[in-house]
């Protein structure tokens, strides 16, 4: 079978190049809980497909046609949406040393970045207990590297600068999103280290093959056997034992083909050294399938000329250029201009009644949080990041206190078009379906987002060569 599959029942990852045991069953995806383990696969064996039913359970509401999965960039809830109304923010943070300081504001255009690795996760947790980035204090932040320069060549900025909080000038699209729509203030990686490649495996197959951190080279299968990514065992601990970075996991796209339902990864093209910045291009029957070229889609931009041709595909990922992501270091202030086109586009659309959009930033990036996350297996969970919910059925004006990580989104994909769960994360992660949507209300009429540019601007906005994060 896949070799996601296996995480639906055994939730640790390989130690070293060891895999844990596999469920042989030949049962549908959402009876694999219900399944024994009976061997192992040796490593590097090929894993066999595993045939897919189309529905393993009844739709959910039947009002949702088409969910659209916005994917920015590095920023936790205290950074992005401080003293968002109603919302968990605080305004200050501790240090190692006890010392208290309060969260300055700093632009989204920053040439600087914070180092967001494993490293940075355990540092800023600065966890108790002998089980590393747990019991998180909190408190490590300022422990956290910078990496300074960018393309403006600045100085490294002082004191503290992981404890801060972008002005609400510059983000202020978001807010209004977030009135109209819902919020969830409690949306946490599925993942522990903070990788955005990691995290976008995250967000298409519920797991990330014991990876860690980031690949050595192209992100993906085009980089041959010596790209590789480090692997961490069942005790959080890293290997040293790295693999390739061209897996076979079961993904939400081989669930929606089986289920002949459409779906699009709108990315951009290729940057300078070749690399995508696309999670399928690291899933091997899918990068060398016939999928590739029909479904992983570029640029990003050809969202809008889709959606103008009257063509929204049941699921949909878009991910940014790093102009457009919201990224420290991409020394731009576009990131809510981008996303504010994208939802115009769908709200303005004959779509805008069966769609849910779902904006999400990947993972913290480095900067401040005050809530601690809860560990719920070797992976997860990691720090917060923000969550906006967009539907004519979303409740408006709602803040969700709900715990939700990576695994909700997939698992409200799967809810609402019959589908299986794929790996540990979207089986125990809660779909903000039940309280975030109201599904008997009528679908409330779109109200359009005001930004300081718009689809026209990214439309011809030249392609930016430079990779979205290398983290």
């Amino acid at each position: 079978m896949l070799r996601g599959l296996r995480h639906a029942v055994v939730p640790g990852r390989m130690k070293g190049r060891q895999r844990p045991p596999l469920v042989a069953c030949i049962a549908v995806v959402a009876a694999l809980a219900a399944c024994s383990n009976q061997g192992t696969l040796p490593s590097g064996a090929a894993a066999p497909v595993l045939a897919l039913q189309a529905n393993v359970r009844p739709r959910a509401s039947g009002k949702i046609q088409h969910v659209v999965i916005i994917i920015q960039e590095n920023r936790s809830v205290d950074n992005l949406f401080q003293k968002l109304p109603g919302a968990d923010t605080r305004s200050y943070g501790y240090t190692t040393t006890g010392e208290r300081v309060n969260l300055r504001p700093i632009s989204l255009a920053t040439p600087w970045d914070i180092d967001h690795s494993s490293t940075s996760f355990f540092q800023a947790c600065n966890g108790a207990g002998s089980y590393p980035g747990t019991q998180c204090r909190m408190n490590g932040f300022n422990r956290e590297s910078l990496t300074c320069g960018g393309l403006g060549g600045g100085p490294c900025p002082k004191d503290h600068p992981q404890y801060g909080y972008v002005p609400r000038t510059e983000s202020q699209p978001y807010f209004d999103m977030a009135a109209q729509w819902a919020f969830g203030d409690h949306m946490f990686t599925s993942h522990f280290d903070a990788s955005s490649f990691v995290s976008h495996q995250y967000i298409i197959a519920g797991q990330a093959e014991s990876a860690v951190d980031y690949p050595t080279g192209l992100w993906g299968c085009d980089g041959g056997k010596t790209d590789t990514v480090d692997t961490v065992d069942l005790e959080r601990k890293i290997t040293g034992a790295h693999i390739q970075v061209c897996f076979d996991s079961l993904t939400l796209a081989d669930e929606l083909d089986t289920a002949k339902l459409s779906w699009g990864y709108y990315t951009a093209g290729v940057y300078g050294n070749g690399n995508l910045w696309n999670a399928y291009q690291a899933i091997k029957h899918i990068r060398y399938g016939p999928d590739w070229k029909t479904d992983v889609i570029r640029p990003q931009t050809r969202f809008f000329k889709d959606l103008r041709a009257g063509q929204l595909r049941t699921v949909s990922w878009i991910t940014p250029t790093c102009e457009n992501s919201d990224h420290a270091g991409c020394e731009s202030l576009d990131g809510p201009s981008w996303v504010t086109s994208l939802v115009n586009a769908v709200g303005q659309s004959k779509f805008w009644n069966s769609t849910a959009i779902f904006v999400f930033w990947d993972e913290y990036g480095g900067w401040y949080d005050h809530v601690p996350p809860q560990k719920l297996d070797y992976d997860g969970l990691g720090l917060r990041v923000p969550l906006l919910i967009i539907s004519p059925y979303a409740k408006k004006g709602h803040v969700s206190h709900v715990q939700y990580e990576h695994g909700s989104i997939l698992r409200f994909i799967e809810d609402q078009f019959g589908l299986g769960r794929l790996a540990a994360s979207d089986a125990r992660a809660t779909s903000p379906g039940p309280d975030c949507f109201d599904f008997n209300q009528r679908p409330r009429a779109f109200v359009p987002i005001k930004s300081s540019r718009d689809e026209r601007y990214f439309l011809t906005q030249p392609l930016d060569p430079r990779p979205v994060d290398s983290e």
